[in-house]
C-alpha cells in the first residue's frame, strides 16, 4: 500500500513541458522568463526552409531563486527538432550562462541549471549550431569557477552531440531511468557502423548502453533518481547547497583515457564490461 501511496503522489518531471519542467524548479512566484515567445525569436533559417519556427526557438531561460539563491534556470523542448539546435536557441543558452558569469562577478552567487532534451546541432543550421554550442560549452566552464553547473537529462530524446560535451563539462549530472546520454546518436551510429555494431531500434540494447542508470553505475554521471518532479527538485537544491565539486569531471581525462586502453574495439562491448572498467577505480 506505501508503494501505490508513493507511486500516486508522484508527480512526473517528463510528462511536463519544458516550460513547466523549468518552473518547477525555481521558488514559486520568483521567476521570469527571458525571451519569452512574445519576443518572436524564431529561427530564420527554418522559415527560409519551409520548416515552421516555434516563437521561443524550442529554449527556455528562466531567471529566479532556488531556495532564495540566484539561479538561471535552461530548458530545452525535446519535441520541437528534437531538441536540436540552431543560431537563436544556441544564442539564448550561451547568452544566459554569460550574464549568470556577469552576476557572479558582480558578487551575485547565480548558479545555472540545464535541463538537457536534445540531440545536439541542427542539422539545417549546422555551422551555426556548432559555434552557438562551442560558446555554451566555454560559458560552462568559466562560470563553474564561480557557482555550480547542474545538469538534468530526463527524457527519453535524451542528450546527445555537441551538447553532450556540454554535460560532460557541467559540475553535477542528474539523469533518470529514462534518459539518455552518449556522443552520437543511436541512429547515427547505425548509419555509419552498420545495423550489427548498434541496433537503433533495439530499445532495451540502447539503454542498456547509454541510459541513466547504466551511466550512473559506471560513473559517469553523479545521481540516478526517479521521474519525480520533487525528487529531481531535491537532487537540483542538494547540489547547489554542496557548491563546486573539489574536481571537475572533465578534469580526469587522463584517467578515462586510461581505462579506454583497455577496451577490445573487434567485439561488442557490454553493459557490465562497461561497469566493471570504471569500478576499478573511482572516477
Amino acid at each position: 500500500m506505501a508503494d501505490l501511496n508513493t507511486l500516486l503522489n508522484t508527480q512526473s518531471f517528463i510528462e511536463q513541458n519544458a516550460r513547466d519542467r523549468a518552473k518547477s524548479l525555481l521558488d514559486k512566484g520568483s521567476f521570469k522568463e527571458l525571451l519569452d515567445p512574445f519576443s518572436r525569436m524564431l529561427s530564420p533559417w527554418l522559415l527560409k526552409q519551409n520548416i515552421v519556427a516555434q516563437a521561443d526557438d524550442g529554449v527556455i531561460v528562466m531567471k529566479g531563486f532556488i531556495q532564495q539563491q540566484p539561479a538561471v534556470v535552461i530548458s530545452i523542448e525535446g519535441i520541437f527538432q528534437g531538441g536540436s539546435l540552431g543560431e537563436v536557441g544556441g544564442a539564448k543558452i550561451a547568452g544566459a550562462l554569460e550574464l549568470a558569469i556577469e552576476d557572479n562577478r558582480k558578487g551575485i552567487p547565480t548558479v545555472a541549471v540545464l535541463l538537457l532534451e536534445t540531440g545536439g546541432v541542427r542539422l539545417q543550421e549546422a555551422n551555426l549550431g556548432l559555434a552557438a554550442i562551442a560558446e555554451i560549452q566555454s560559458a560552462i566552464v568559466e562560470l563553474r569557477q564561480y557557482q555550480p553547473v547542474i545538469a538534468v537529462i530526463a527524457g527519453n530524446v535524451g542528450c546527445f552531440g555537441g551538447m553532450s560535451i556540454a554535460a560532460g563539462l557541467c559540475s553535477y549530472l542528474i539523469m533518470t531511468r529514462e534518459g539518455r546520454l552518449g556522443l552520437n546518436g543511436p541512429q547515427v551510429i547505425e548509419q555509419e557502423a552498420g545495423i550489427q555494431e548498434y541496433d537503433a531500434k533495439n530499445r532495451p540494447f540502447i539503454w542498456s548502453i547509454c541510459g541513466g542508470e547504466q551511466r550512473f553505475a559506471s560513473a559517469l554521471v553523479d545521481v540516478f533518481v526517479a521521474d519525480d518532479r520533487q525528487k529531481i527538485q531535491q537532487c537540483v537544491q542538494q547540489y547547489i547547497a554542496q557548491g563546486i565539486p573539489e574536481v571537475h569531471r572533465s578534469r580526469k581525462a587522463d584517467f578515462y583515457l586510461s581505462k579506454l586502453l583497455h577496451v577490445d574495439t573487434t567485439e561488442q562491448i557490454t553493459p557490465l564490461a562497461v561497469q566493471t572498467l570504471y569500478q576499478g577505480e573511482q572516477a
